[in-house]
């Protein structure tokens, strides 16, 4: 008896399975995409352009809380101030600080979150550092600019929204780290 029959018919479907893993693989980066515009996910480091409704609400007032944490690194990060209230509608302007306390170049990556979850549909930011990586050198200190409107059409019942800032490290400081391309 030969084996070659079944050793084909082994090679067709290790053959069919390397092809289906392949397009599987393919088709992840569309699927992942689909999947974090159906959920939200991934969509809170988006630059927003300004509400549609650029009317100010003055009938009502919203306070936004700020917090900045760091996750693995050496840097001290806060929030020029802690809450402010303002109206919805109304372009806000906030600062926050950070320090590098290390002897060496650090990149950095801030990601938010937003309480009530809710809110994050309602908050858009037109300018912020989370929109870049931060390089900061030894002992640097930055003022760090937020510009965002909250919608008017938050809903009445959110009284209060909390921005939360958390900063990871990304890897060595390096230009290629900085600018976002990956060298090779």
């Amino acid at each position: 008896m030969t084996q070659a029959p079944e050793n084909r018919r082994m090679l067709v479907r290790l053959a069919v399975f390397a092809v289906a893993m392949f397009g599987f693989g393919f088709a992840m980066v569309p699927f992942y995409r689909a999947i974090c515009d159906v959920t939200g996910l991934n969509s809170l480091t988006k630059r927003d352009s300004a509400p549609a409704n650029t009317q100010v609400d003055t009938s009502r007032w919203v306070t936004v809380e700020f917090d900045a944490n760091t996750r693995g690194l050496p840097w001290t990060f806060a929030p020029g101030r802690r809450s402010m209230r303002v109206h919805p509608g109304e372009l806000v302007h906030v600062v926050y600080e950070v320090r590098n306390q290390s002897q060496r170049a650090v990149v950095g990556q801030a990601i938010p979150s937003y309480g009530p979850q809710i809110a994050a549909g309602y908050f858009r930011k037109l300018e912020c550092f989370c929109f870049r990586k931060q390089q900061l050198e030894p002992g640097e200190t930055r003022q760090m600019p937020v510009v965002f409107v909250v919608d008017p059409s938050l809903p009445k019942e959110v009284a209060t929204v909390t921005l939360s800032y958390t900063f990871f490290e990304l890897n060595a400081a390096t230009p290629a780290a900085v600018s976002g391309r990956v060298s090779g």
